[in-house]
């Protein structure tokens, strides 16, 4: 079966231009079938500032207004996502930047309330693979932004992370898929204060301790468990860690197995 490599940008890297063209070197230099997928929350943020909008945020994660979600759009879809595109096409990557909404490709629902209303927030129902193949096949590198729709012309913020899951899930019914989440640490750290403490491997039993320990908390266990849903359901394997991993030089990241 056919290779593809997913990656997922973290908003750190984003935010620091020369951290970004690395990244985007690096990723132009991969070989093979490749997807990028990136968010936007601290560029958002600072526009929502700009005009005079304020952010809410509720156990660190966004509630997407309607006013938000104009600035999600504009931000995640627009300044974020084609200034990747452009950058990645001075590097002879031909690329097409997409929401969930172009080709269909990433149908969502909205959030049901319960005991928070996130707004206009999507859960992720269903990744169109065909028409991501499509693209593929005809050498574009799609670059999805962190918005998805419900079918019904609404747009809807969803989790960066979890598109990411969801597409590479989808996508291994016809490639071996592998997911390669690039944020600012070496990987899933043992101790939080020391950068080099890499947690080299992760499988099922072993994360079951690293939890029990206390190891594996806050921000870090929702990314766990999109990998190990994604490993669940057909992805090959997931890797975490710093941009250097998508180098053949870097040994010290964090792989993730069942």
């Amino acid at each position: 079966m056919e290779k593809l490599s997913i990656i997922k940008i973290g908003g750190n890297i984003i935010e620091d231009e020369n951290a970004l063209n690395n990244f985007l070197h690096l990723f132009s230099k991969i070989k093979g079938k490749k997807l990028l997928v990136h968010g936007g929350g601290k560029k958002a943020s600072q526009m929502s500032t700009k005009l005079g909008i304020t952010s809410k945020m509720t156990n660190g994660r966004r509630i997407t207004d309607a006013e938000t979600l104009e600035v999600i759009t504009m931000v995640y879809g627009g300044l974020v996502n084609k200034n990747i595109v452009a950058k990645l096409q001075s590097l002879n990557t031909n690329c097409i930047g997409l929401s969930g909404a172009d080709g269909n490709c990433i149908l969502s629902s909205k959030r049901p309330v319960k005991e928070v209303d996130y707004g206009f927030v999507g859960d992720v129902k269903n990744v169109n693979n065909q028409a991501i193949e499509v693209l593929i096949n005809h050498d574009f590198t799609p670059v999805f932004c962190a918005i998805t729709h419900d079918g019904n012309g609404q747009l809807l913020n969803t989790n960066a992370d979890t598109i990411t899951s969801q597409i590479a899930i989808g996508m291994s019914k016809n490639y071996e898929t592998s997911i390669y989440y690039c944020f600012e640490l070496n990987g899933v750290l043992e101790d939080i204060n020391d950068k080099n403490s890499v947690i080299k491997h992760i499988n099922a039993a072993s994360y079951k301790n690293l939890l029990n320990e206390g190891i594996i908390a806050d921000g870090m266990l929702p990314k766990l468990e999109n990998c190990f849903d994604a490993l669940k359901n057909g992805v090959h394997a997931v890797f975490m860690g710093n941009t250097t991993i998508l180098t053949k030089e870097n040994e010290n990241f964090t792989k993730i197995t069942l």
